[in-house]
């Protein structure tokens, strides 16, 4: 097995498991370099290049802090690594960026040019599912179809009413450390509602949402605040769950409340994209 196969194997098996990393590939070269056009590398969260090669310290910096600040705002970069003389002839210094190209120094002897494009791999916004309503069911179905991960989680009876997800737990409770972000809708029409609502308050996510009236909600609210659930916590639920669309059906629900978990992941995604200041 060739160098190009094990990458893509690697590439393969971590996007199965949801591991985010970042993918680094040399698209162009000019005079001599370590790399060639076509080397690739998979670089982890923490700055380790796992597997690949894609030269040595000409590039490795360079690419390296790209692919953190890849990985943080979820944007690709491409990375120019030149000789100093080159990069001043074109008015430009290590560390600039224009027209969407980052430039670095190639301080190797070689004083070659290699161009890196480094892409974020990151797994699927997770919708979780607490419940079997047919609210439920819809907004299982809706998400998948907009392209979020599924993860059910209901009593083991309950999981029949999912024709498919990708991910089922027996009962409610989340696991505390996901590498997805998640989104959290509870649905279980009275059959669990204050079970559910104390697991996903429990874990960090970026929305979580009840499907009831707004009297309902406040009960539980408070039911749960005797149970020492802390202020905080419950300030975060939404509830009713979904935007005002004067929805009545189930159907019509799901999409009210799908259309608000793509509202809350877009804005996330601009904050994360946002330039620092």
């Amino acid at each position: 097995m060739n160098r190009a196969t094990d990458i893509l194997d690697s590439v393969a098996a971590r996007k199965s498991i949801g591991q985010p990393f970042a993918l680094a590939t040399v698209v162009r070269t000019v005079a001599a370099t370590a790399a060639k056009a076509g080397a690739k590398a998979v670089i982890l969260p923490d700055g380790t290049m796992s597997e690949g090669w894609i030269g040595g310290g000409c590039a490795r910096a360079a690419v390296l802090k790209a692919a953190r600040d890849c990985l943080a705002d979820g944007k690709s970069r491409l990375v120019s690594v030149q000789p100093e003389a080159t990069l001043t002839g074109q008015g430009v210094k290590a560390g600039d960026e224009q027209g969407g190209v980052r430039f670095a120094k190639n301080m190797c002897p070689s004083q070659g040019t290699m161009d890196i494009f480094i892409e974020p791999v990151l797994p699927r916004p997770n919708v979780v599912i607490c419940g079997s309503s047919p609210v439920a069911v819809a907004v299982a179905d809706f998400a998948k179809r907009a392209g979020f991960a599924v993860t059910v989680c209901a009593p083991q009876a309950e999981q029949i009413a999912f024709a498919e997800a990708d991910r089922r737990i027996e009962g409610y409770a989340l696991p505390v450390d996901e590498m997805a972000v998640r989104y959290v809708v509870v649905s279980t029409q009275g059959r669990g509602d204050e079970a559910a609502l104390l697991a996903a308050l429990a874990v960090d996510v970026a929305y979580v949402a009840f499907v009831g009236s707004r009297k309902k909600a406040e009960a539980l609210k408070a039911a749960l605040a005797e149970r020492g659930v802390a202020a905080e916590r419950l300030a975060r639920l939404k509830a009713p769950a979904g935007l005002d669309l004067g929805a009545i059906t189930p159907d019509e629900i799901a999409i009210s409340i799908l259309a608000e978990i793509v509202a809350v992941h877009r804005a996330n995604a601009r904050e994360r994209a946002a330039p620092s200041v």
